[in-house]
């Protein structure tokens, strides 16, 4: 019985020794994976209409999105409102603009304006 267990004991220290040199030799090959090129991160962008200009190089966008109503199927529209950097007071109340997310630039403002999609068109006020 203790020539069993020797025999049993031998080949589990050979399976010891494999799998350390499996373990040094592991590095090797997943630092070669990581040398492959890694995706990189795109900015989220958002379409909206501008609600506000009143702001000094900052606008407030009005985002509309459709989702389906959980337990009537129907369609119903929630909307957020995100305040851009827009540096040159660009865009006006009505434009339809492009919206790419930014670093922090003030407390509520993580957007910044990429482009205007359409501008407003010109309507005089009736209210006078």
């Amino acid at each position: 019985m203790a020539t069993e267990r020797k025999t049993k004991a031998a080949p589990a220290a050979k399976s010891a020794a494999a799998q350390s040199a499996a373990k040094k030799a592991a590095p090797a090959a997943v630092s070669t994976e990581a040398a492959a090129p890694v995706a990189t991160h795109r900015r989220k962008e958002v379409v909206g209409t501008v609600v506000s200009d009143k702001m000094q190089k900052t606008i407030v966008v009005k985002v509309d999105r459709r989702v389906r109503h959980g337990l009537y199927k129907k369609f119903v529209v929630r909307s957020r409102r995100f305040k851009a950097h827009d540096e040159k007071n660009q865009a006006k109340i009505g434009d339809i603009v492009s919206l790419v997310e930014s670093r922090p630039l003030s407390r509520d403002k993580r957007w910044a304006l990429q482009s205007i999609v359409r501008k407003a068109s010109q309507v005089a006020e009736a209210n006078v």
